[in-house]
């Protein structure tokens, strides 16, 4: 479980209600039944989501997109340094042993794009149509996360927006009964407090997640590149010093020591 994403979603609530209850140096949890207003919460979380239904390609679509919140709260714990090192032995037994011999060390591969890389090479496939069948399927896989990030993407722009709509209903009651002074206050307080809760969806849940699935998006699609590039260099029998230092430019240079680290403990054991 990512621990950044949950305590920033846990502390940033706990700093809202803070402001809530906290008046001059005292705490009082009562005032926190200010901001509670049923009708207002169905009008704009009621109202955002049924829009963002409204949006999506079917029902499942839209439950797909609510449960992917999950995967904002998942660590994405590959390593770039570590797949290039594991391309490196790939290129180094492909060296020693041949490209067939690559069929064998496929099957202690969990990662499915370089399963599939390998055997393809493996099978003797032209070169470009490799590179095809790999870009297609990052690209297929990229246009997929980006339909996830859009959903929160617009439920975080339907929340403010319906928000909006609460708030124009909540004016709209408050002028019929101007006459009376004494209700033009409580009036308000109801007509604003749509638009509270439409900044809360989406600065306080959406725009988070939507930015966590767009990091993790980055760092995948890197990840595939970094296996897509590695693949063809060893099928072009490229020397597996040249395919490392070719690989390393995917990383920042505070990281591209980490490789030869890793390869000269591995010669090491």
């Amino acid at each position: 479980m990512d621990i950044a994403t949950i305590i920033g979603l846990i502390a940033s609530f706990v700093l809202m209600i803070f402001g809530m209850v906290y008046d001059e140096g005292t705490v009082d949890f009562t005032k926190a039944a200010s901001f509670i207003h049923v009708p207002s919460m169905l009008i704009t979380f009621g109202g955002s989501f049924m829009a963002t239904l409204a949006g999506s390609d079917s029902i499942g679509a839209f439950i797909a997109g609510l449960k992917s919140f999950g995967l904002a709260t998942k660590v994405y714990s590959a390593s770039e340094a570590e797949m290039i090192q594991k391309v490196i032995d790939l290129s180094n037994t492909a060296r020693k042993e041949g490209l067939l011999a690559l069929e064998e060390a496929a099957q202690a591969i969990d990662e499915p794009l370089l399963k599939k890389g390998i055997l393809l090479v493996v099978d003797g496939t032209d070169p470009e149509l490799v590179r095809s069948i790999l870009e297609t399927e990052l690209s297929c896989m990229e246009e997929r996360h980006k339909g996830t990030i859009g959903f929160w993407d617009g439920l975080a722009a339907a929340g403010p927006a319906w928000g909006m709509i609460g708030t124009l209903i909540g004016l709209v009651n408050m002028l019929k009964t101007l006459d009376d002074v004494s209700t033009v206050g409580p009036s308000m307080a109801v007509a604003l407090i749509t638009t509270f809760y439409g900044s809360i969806l989406a600065n306080w849940i959406c725009t988070p997640i939507s930015n966590k699935l767009k990091g993790n998006n980055a760092k995948e699609v890197q990840m595939k590149e970094i296996m897509v590039e590695g693949l063809l260099s060893i099928q072009a029998g490229e020397n597996p010093r040249v395919i490392e230092e070719k690989l390393k430019s995917f990383l920042a240079p505070s990281v591209r020591e980490s490789v030869g680290e890793q390869q000269e403990g591995g010669g090491e054991a």
